[in-house]
């Protein structure tokens, strides 16, 4: 007998949860934010939003389903099943979190905030809860696949990314590496702030704050397109590196190899650093599009 669906509901603790945790009380919360110029109404206000939110999406999960609640910081600890949907609660972010950790599982996207983000990957409401449940169980909705990124090390370890993935140094000192592009006949050595490699859905964040910054000539992709675009960030010209290679596309089967060049260099997706492959001197890891997509309602 196959197992009935199950609803996992993945939401983030709030500001206002965080404050009780470290300072106890309501009042002292209060207190301490008063103290650096800010109101606690508007931060219990969008708790108490969130809160709504997740009932509401709870009460929408049909009674014959099993279901699940978890917290962003237990997203690695979770064994995700292949008969799961995934109800995301909360803003874009939370769905990048997410999608490292899934395979084919369709994720539904709830804002709670409408209007205060962009909602790329939060499109629905807690009232299309039950609907879209129901459609996704009988593999009935619109379902876009996004493209991802990974990295995957010399020593078998992998990473996979919704938006982009950083590589460089996990302090603030230069990042050296040598750098190879799938369609250079010559690599570099450089030193630089890091290399960002991003998708479509991370053209709306950190990658197009570097392509703006930069003036990049490059299209960007679009979330579904099967293409990466890659930037070094502040590479530094020297006798021994250079800043030939600064930017550029991976599409298809292409990859940018970076060799470490460095005593430690780290690569983490979508900001969580707390997860990232660590890398020592003379180890290549190699980027391109990742063979999992998300697939969102």
């Amino acid at each position: 007998m196959s197992l009935a669906p199950r609803a996992v509901v993945v939401h983030r603790t709030s500001e206002y949860e965080e404050l009780l945790a470290r300072h106890g009380t309501h009042g002292q919360a209060e207190f301490f934010l008063s103290s650096r110029g800010r109101g606690i109404d508007d931060v219990v206000a969008r708790h108490r939003r969130k809160q709504l939110s997740l009932s509401e999406v709870e009460a929408a999960i049909p009674p014959s389903w099993r279901q699940a609640r978890l917290e962003r910081t237990d997203l690695d600890r979770f064994l995700f099943g292949p008969e799961d949907v995934v109800v995301v609660v909360g803003a874009d972010g939370l769905v990048a979190n997410t999608a490292k950790y899934l395979s084919e599982q369709p994720v539904v996207g709830i804002d709670t905030e409408p209007g205060r983000g962009l909602g790329t990957l939060v499109r629905h409401r807690p009232r299309d809860t039950a609907r879209l449940l129901s459609a996704a169980a009988a593999g009935g909705p619109a379902i876009d696949e996004l493209t991802m990124v990974e990295a995957a090390a010399d020593n078998g370890e992998r990473l996979c990314a919704l938006n982009e993935i950083y590589f460089g140094s996990p302090g603030h000192q230069s990042a050296r590496y040598r750098l190879t592009p799938s369609a250079a006949t010559d690599p570099e050595t450089q030193a630089s702030s890091g290399v960002l490699v991003g998708t479509g859905t991370g053209s709306t964040g950190w990658l197009r704050s570097l392509w703006q910054e930069r003036s990049s000539a490059l299209p960007l992709p679009a979330p579904a397109d099967p293409r990466l675009l890659w930037f070094v960030r502040e590479a530094w010209p020297s006798p021994a590196t250079g800043t030939r290679l600064i930017e550029g596309t991976l599409a298809g089967a292409e990859e940018l190899r970076l060799t470490v060049e460095s005593d430690r260099l780290v690569a983490f997706g979508d900001g969580i650093e707390s997860d990232a492959l660590e890398l020592t001197w003379g180890q290549t890891v190699r980027v391109g599009i990742a063979a999992r997509r998300l697939r969102l309602v």
